[in-house]
């Protein structure tokens, strides 16, 4: 067993403002299911359905898609975020995570509720075994079994929750965490960043292949240059919720034609 640590006051203000990390007696109660229930497909179904008119989506399918994109947001960054910059491990774990789905005024205001949401060390020498089975819980055990559920239940693709995943990890380390003042401290994010990319076995994301390698586009410029932007692979129909219609800054549809 890891040995038990604890977060700093500092930390977890980072952690709990905009990364939303929440404990259990802070979860917005009427809003918020076990994450393990979820994979009954009957309450999946179920929540979907009750999503669907809240966030003024089409079908089930574009529900499944936006609340994934939610999802992948407040998992990877609170986890990821503690792993990379605090060296601290936190367990998403189906049993320790539950997920919250508030709504309001056309926003999401859900947060990442945990059960025990102390986090865990390494013993010396053991940093690479410790950032696997951080990855492996998040990944594999959390976010896959949850996304084959949602497309069971709602008919969405795959490819779009992975590709929904893989560019809140991209921001994550390329935006967020390149603001890091320490320059310690970023050469260790970019050194996670860059194994979670090209060395983290496939097996660690319940998957044949890696989603975060795989769903990586090159950086397209636009506006003549100016600046350059990492379009998605996949589209994840932000579009079809929103009145009047908005795309995501990395929608597929934006990418210049001749760049397709």
């Amino acid at each position: 067993m890891s040995p038990a640590c604890a977060f700093t006051q500092e930390e977890w203000a980072a952690l709990s403002g905009a990364l939303r990390l929440r404990t259990f007696a802070e979860r917005d109660a009427p809003r918020c299911l076990a994450a393990a229930e979820l994979l009954q497909e009957q309450v999946c179904a179920r929540l979907l359905e009750r999503l669907t008119p809240v966030i003024g989506s089409p079908s089930p399918a574009v529900t499944a898609s936006l609340l994934g994109k939610r999802l992948s947001f407040l998992a990877t960054g609170a986890c990821l975020y503690a792993m990379s910059v605090y060296d601290k491990g936190l367990l998403l774990s189906l049993d320790n995570t539950l997920v919250e789905y508030g709504h309001d005024a056309g926003l999401w205001t859900s947060s990442l509720p945990l059960q025990q949401p102390q986090p865990f060390a390494y013993a010396a020498g053991e940093r690479e075994a410790w950032r696997a089975r951080i990855v492996a819980t998040l990944f594999a055990g959390l976010l896959q079994p949850l996304w084959q559920t949602f497309a069971r239940v709602s008919g969405v693709s795959v490819r779009i929750l992975w590709d929904n995943t893989a560019v809140r990890v991209y921001s994550l380390y390329e935006k967020r965490m390149a603001k890091i003042e320490s320059a310690a401290l970023r050469q260790r994010c970019e050194a996670d960043f860059a194994w979670l990319l090209d060395a983290a076995p496939p097996a660690l994301f319940g998957l044949d292949f890696n989603p975060l390698r795989h769903f990586r586009r090159p950086l397209t410029p636009v506006d003549d240059g100016q600046r350059s932007v990492r379009f998605r692979r996949t589209c994840c129909f932000y579009y079809q919720a929103s009145e009047p219609v908005e795309y995501c800054s990395v929608c597929p549809l934006l990418r210049p034609r001749k760049c397709r």
